[in-house]
């Protein structure tokens, strides 16, 4: 985790490191800065609360799953009832209860320690790009980052059976009540709506909505298809075992 020469960094994206260990705590907080971020850090999961209430949401939080008091799992919980911010794990174990009980709270991706620090800087680059430029719609969805305004033009609904996805005004319905949906469900509903009955490969998706297939471990479209599942039609999004996911439309 020795500081090196940054790679293209953001422009001064805010980074809420919450750590109870000291040593990695001022350690990621040096990495994440030799990379362009800005750093703010915290030693536990009431203290990011507080930081946040008083200063504001940062651009992306790295939290430690194993904190004492308020620990990574249920500040993940708390952070995305309240604000809508691409959440990264420290976990010092790679178990699987560990990975989906993490993700299911909420994170959108998770690194273990120890880790390298280009590959947390390359992780956080990657949720903040996957960032929506527009926070939220009237509906309280997320969407994509688009291109500059253009002229008015036809709203293009997508109909998927009970499903109805709007890409223009980032809004998806089921059975015409709106549906909230997380920046990274949203892109994970559409590009299997570009790819309606077709199979595709966790790697496909994960290439498609993580922007890498190389790093980001495949729980994490496993645990973001259950999310859709739940929130929308259970029968839209088949499993095709040994291969991938396919979007149906009855």
């Amino acid at each position: 985790m020795t500081p090196s020469i940054p790679s293209t960094a953001p422009d001064r994206v805010r980074v809420l490191v919450v750590e109870d260990d000291e040593a990695v705590r001022v350690t990621t907080s040096l990495v994440l800065r030799a990379h362009g971020f800005e750093v703010d850090a915290v030693e536990g999961g009431l203290q990011a609360l507080e930081r946040i209430a008083s200063h504001g949401a940062p651009d992306v939080a790295v939290v430690d799953v194993a904190m004492p008091g308020l620990d990574g799992i249920r500040l993940t919980r708390r952070l995305r009832e309240e604000h809508d911010l691409p959440i990264v794990l420290l976990t010092a174990r790679d178990l699987p209860t560990d990975v989906v009980a993490g993700l299911d709270a909420g994170a959108d991706d998770y690194v273990t320690k120890p880790f390298d620090g280009e590959v947390l800087a390359a992780r956080l680059r990657a949720v903040v790009r996957r960032r929506p430029a527009a926070a939220s719609s009237p509906a309280g969805l997320v969407g994509l980052p688009g291109p500059p305004a253009a002229p008015a033009r036809a709203v293009r609904t997508v109909r998927l059976g009970r499903i109805e996805l709007d890409p223009e005004a980032l809004v998806v319905t089921l059975d015409g009540v709106p549906v909230a949906l997380s920046a990274t469900e949203l892109r994970l509903l559409e590009y299997l709506a570009g790819n309606v009955g077709r199979v595709v490969s966790r790697g496909q998706i994960l290439e498609a909505v993580w922007g890498d297939s190389s790093w980001t471990d495949a729980r994490v479209v496993d645990t973001n298809v259950g999310r859709l599942r739940a929130k929308l039609d259970p029968a839209a999004i088949e499993t095709v075992r040994g291969f991938g996911y396919k979007l149906v439309v009855p």
